[in-house]
């Protein structure tokens, strides 16, 4: 009897055709889904290269992304052939000097196994791990770019460290680097060695449980080389240590103290000659083939390393220090006052002693006359929504929450010209703004394109109704700063990308502004002809941007045409961060309109954190303040540590076309000068500047906030002094933060302000600060830096308060206004009435040979679309504070019936006394305007009723207010204006 059974597919006759077959299928399959996968990620990487080369191009800067790629690919390319290299070779020797024998023993028969599978494919696995170290090492390597460009640029800054006399560029420019490779070398060293063990473990080379041997000769020599090099390495970083300390961060002081120079730099010498002896015994081991000797060696040098590196330096701080520290670190903090102040450009403040007056008296203020018509009233970070209310015209309109402040010169009394502090913004895009109906594709990217126009206030005047008085304003731009090009394609707030330009002969379809037809309301179209942009008519282009966005619409939308541009990176801080990716940039960008084009400005720094032995600080930590903290308008400066700032290039940004030009600001800067030299040609001369720019340039704040931190500390130039730390100051905390329900703690930020600083001899724009004692809230000293472009730019000018006056610091005045039971009432009863309340700036002055304090009063109705208004003015000197309609009203309730400056002609708010009211700058609500004089006159009975003890006449006058801001509240929210755009006088009120 015989059985025909069906042939196993897996025996002699192999697997069957149909199964050969899928299989065969499914491997192709699998191959083509990989090649087309390396295809398409291969074309995405490409296009995201090659549109930022082509984005390079159209602001002219593509030699700075070609350098930078080229020196990336280079670092890359080298480094990461250097670690694949090493991790190859090591590999290899330990493989070819493996024994033929390898003993008999549980541990070999157990690695008999892992031979065995590993084998066929040793050389794939050791390529593939090679590789792979390879290219981790490279990517590392190329971030180094701009260690790698400062080294081989370097520059000679001609001036010594104390310590080794070494020219700072080493410590600046080539230090770096040189840390950088011998990090490296440790690297390379030690994953070499791990790769030699493992293999000469695995074949046999180094064994830990068979008897006899646990080394063979070939793999001793081999490790013992290896690790001769790692001690090698180790004797170059003592030496290099050395240098390292001199830019230390210590407990008190950055830089070498007592301890480091007599005896820790003295213990690198000595640990590096002990790690010279122990290489050479490591590399001796070849020839002697006995671990003793290099063990010893490695053991003594760890030994040193404890002792001499370790103990014997605490011993010497312990000792010697502690029991008599301010004289033993005296040369050294002294050393780091010096290099502080000089990295700082601090080291030429003008100090002088300012003994305050606090009694106000009757005309004190008549030499003030310039400083107090220019204070500042309108602020700056909390006008925004008064700015949306009046000027946004169209809800896809927007200003930053917080705005910016210049000067331009404007109409002045009797036909003169004056250069007057203005607060401006930029009427940007906000695609937000439009319905959700709205949003697609087509309005998104190629009719919303642009924001429009440039709006402009006097700083130190509003109109009788409390809202800024506008000499630039309205859609299309009206006033007076001659605006030939409004159209803002390149801001802060615009779209990712927009897709511009179209036919010649063919309609555009872009939206420029409304406008009101006989027929209806209409807009005005236009089409973009600026030079900005990247063509992207062409089939190839398109793709390539489909990709970069995923955004399939640039090849399907017959939007995007033959004569298309496509407008991307379009903030003013990204287009320069691009081109000069060596500067850190400033976190305000501000406005100014050049030319009669809108253009962005932005302060570059070079910064460096090797300059010995200045006092290394947190750039990010030091330029916060209350108004940086909360503003979405002003960019947090990273945490970087940082012990050397200049502001060394003044970037400018056109709003229409996007151009980006560098200007040198700081000729002298050694850190500039090496990078001219490594991107030649990227920034124009400083006497290149255009005459209509220069006006609007200023001294920069993150700049400037640094400094005031630091000389919080190192105004004190004794080292003694310093040691103790008893005249150490602190800028105070903004007193209006917690009030305004804006969080609480952050630092007053600094004020642009035109003054006059006591025997300056004319009033000049300037930054300001002041300053408390550290444990206190008193005033210490008040800080300006004069930041008009000229003779006298970038000069330091401090107040110095005697110990033995109080004159109130910003905290202690906001208190005393809130606590002053006239104005205290007041402001209850203004919230009572449903009403909010905010404050200011308070803003410090040194005028009449004191202190005068100034804030500005804004109210708000809680409800509806309402918007701040200037309603009162906060004036304190000395010990008296009051409150009024208008400054000049607030300054001579204050200095007795007569401050000095002039009689106001009207009960508005505006700032300055001197210069009579502009006609027709009333308000155009007639309701609104009854309103607000019934409340003023109420008021004002109010406050008599209550000087007099009269309680039954100031119950009558309060009712009569709360009846009067009722209706004023009412009369606002049926304003016109609150939705409509104003027709603003160009001339100022006050």
């Amino acid at each position: 009897m015989s059985f025909n059974l069906p042939p196993d597919p897996d025996g002699p006759s192999g697997p069957s055709p149909v199964r050969s077959t899928t299989a065969a299928r499914g491997r192709s399959l699998l191959i083509s889904a990989l090649v087309v996968g390396v295809i398409v990620i291969g074309f995405w990487v490409f296009a995201g290269f090659y549109t930022d080369l082509l984005w390079f191009r159209s602001v002219g800067f593509s030699g700075v992304y070609t350098t930078e790629l080229k020196t990336r690919l280079l670092l890359f390319a080298f480094f990461g052939v250097l670690m694949g290299a090493a991790v190859a070779t090591n590999c290899w020797i330990a493989f070819r000097t493996r024994p033929a024998f390898r003993g008999l023993s549980a541990e070999q028969q157990g690695l008999d196994r892992y031979r065995v599978a590993l084998d066929p494919y040793r050389r794939p696995i050791t390529i593939g791990l090679s590789t792979l170290l390879g290219l981790i090492a490279g990517a590392s390597a190329s971030s180094e770019w701009q260690t790698w460009l400062a080294f081989r640029n370097s520059q000679p800054m001609f001036t010594k460290d104390a310590q080794f006399g070494v020219d700072l560029s080493f410590y600046m420019f080539r230090l770096p680097f040189w840390q950088f490779l011998i990090g490296f070398g440790f690297s390379v060293v030690v994953v070499s060695l791990l790769v030699a063990l493992i293999t000469h473990y695995l074949y046999g080379g180094l064994r830990l449980q068979t008897p006899g041997e646990k080394t063979t000769s070939a793999a001793r020599t081999h490790i013992a080389v290896l690790l001769g090099v790692f001690v090698a390495l180790k004797a170059v970083a003592y030496w290099f240590d050395r240098y390292g300390l001199v830019i230390k961060d210590g407990s008190r002081i950055t830089g070498a103290t007592y301890t480091d120079v007599n005896a820790l730099i003295p213990a690198k010498l000595i640990l590096m000659v002990i790690a010279v002896i122990c290489a050479l015994l490591f590399f001796g081991t070849a020839i002697t083939r006995s671990w003793l000797a290099p063990g010893l060696g490695f053991g003594l040098l760890v030994l040193s390393a404890i002792v001499v590196g370790g103990i014997y330096p605490a011993f010497v701080q312990t000792v010697q220090v502690h029991p008599s520290e301010p004289d033993k670190e005296r040369p050294y903090i002294q050393r780091n006052i010096t290099a502080t102040l000089k990295a700082y450009q601090l080291d030429n403040v003008q100090t002088t002693t300012y003994s305050a007056a606090t009694e106000p008296k009757a005309g004190l203020l008549s030499g003030d006359t310039a400083t107090v018509s220019n204070v500042r009233l309108i602020d700056p970070a909390v006008v925004s929504p008064t700015f949306i209310a009046l000027q946004q015209n169209r809800g896809f309109y927007t200003f930053a929450d917080t705005l910016d402040v210049d000067r331009y010169p404007l109409p002045g009394p009797a036909g003169t010209t004056t250069l007057r502090d203005a607060v401006v913004a930029v009427r940007e895009l906000d695609l937000n703004g439009l319905s959700p109906g709205q949003r697609n594709f087509a309005n998104d990217h190629t009719v919303y394109t642009h924001g429009y126009g440039l709006v402009a206030a006097y700083g130190n005047t509003s109109d009788a109704d409390g809202r800024p008085s506008f000499f630039e304003y309205n859609v299309p731009s009206q006033g007076l700063l001659n605006v030939t090009q409004p159209r803002i394609y390149f801001g802060e707030n615009e779209p990712e990308y927009s897709i511009v330009g179209a036919p010649a002969g063919k309609a555009p379809v872009e939206f420029d502004y409304a406008t009101d037809n006989t027929g209806g309301s209409g807009q005005q179209s236009y089409t973009y002809t600026g030079k900005g942009g990247v063509p992207i008519g062409s089939l190839f282009a398109r793709t390539l941007f489909a990709a970069k966005f995923s955004e399939p619409n640039l090849l399907l939308s017959d939007r995007v045409n033959a004569d298309s541009k496509i407008l991307w990176n379009r903030s003013p801080r990204d287009r320069v961060q691009a081109v000069a990716p060596w500067l850190t940039l400033d976190g305000d960008t501000y406005p100014a309109v050049v030319d009669g084009r809108i253009v962005w400005i932005v302060d570059g720094y070079t910064t460096s954190s090797n300059y010995p032995y200045s006092q290394l600080t947190s750039l990010g930590g030091s330029t916060t303040d209350s108004v940086s903290a909360s503003s979405s308008a002003i960019a947090a400066q990273a945490p970087d540590q940082v012990n050397y700032i200049r502001n060394s290039v003044k970037a400018v940004v056109d709003a229409y076309d996007g151009t980006v030009t560098l200007y040198e600001w700081d000729k002298s800067d050694p850190v500039l000068q090496v990078w001219e030299h490594a991107f030649p040609g990227t920034v124009k001369p400083y006497d290149t500047i255009p005459a209509d720019l220069m006006p609007h340039l200023r001294y920069p704040q993150d700049l400037f906030k640094v400094q005031r931190a630091l000389y919080a500390k190192y105004h004190v130039t004794d080292p003694k002094s310093f040691y103790t730390g008893d005249d150490f100051w602190k800028t105070p905390a903004d007193p209006t933060q917690a009030h305004n329900a804006l969080g609480a703690g952050d630092p007053q930020p600094p004020y642009y302000l035109t003054l006059e600083m006591p025997g300056q001899g004319s009033p000049s724009f300037s930054l300001t600060t002041t300053y408390a004692p550290n444990s206190r809230t008193n005033l210490a000293a008040f800080m300006a830096v004069d930041s008009q472009p000229g003779p006298d730019y970038q000069k330091f000018r401090v107040l110095l308060v005697p110990r033995s006056l109080t004159v109130p610091g910003p905290e202690q005045v906001q208190n005393t206004f809130e606590a002053d039971p006239v104005i205290s009432s007041q402001l209850t009863l203004l919230r009572q009435s449903g009403s909010d309340v905010t404050y200011g700036n308070l803003l410090s002055l040194p005028v009449g040979g004191g202190f005068l304090y100034v804030e500005p009063v804004y109210v708000q109705a809680s409800a509806g679309s309402s918007f701040p208004l200037l309603h009162k003015v906060l004036v304190s000197f000395g010990q008296t504070v009051k409150m009024d309609n208008t400054l000049a009203l607030a300054l001579n309730d204050v200095f007795n019936g007569n401050s000095g400056t002039g009689t106001p002609s009207t009960p508005g708010t505006g700032a300055g006394p001197t210069t009579p009211p502009a006609a027709g700058s009333g308000s155009s609500n007639p309701a609104l305007t009854q309103a607000l004089a019934d409340a003023q006159a109420a008021l004002t009975a109010s406050q008599n009723a209550l000087r007099a003890g009269d309680f039954t006449a100031y119950g009558i006058a309060q009712q009569q207010l709360a009846d009067a801001i009722a209706r004023a509240v009412a009369a606002e929210k049926h304003s016109p204006t609150t939705s409509a755009t104003p027709t603003p006088t160009p001339t100022p009120t006050g």
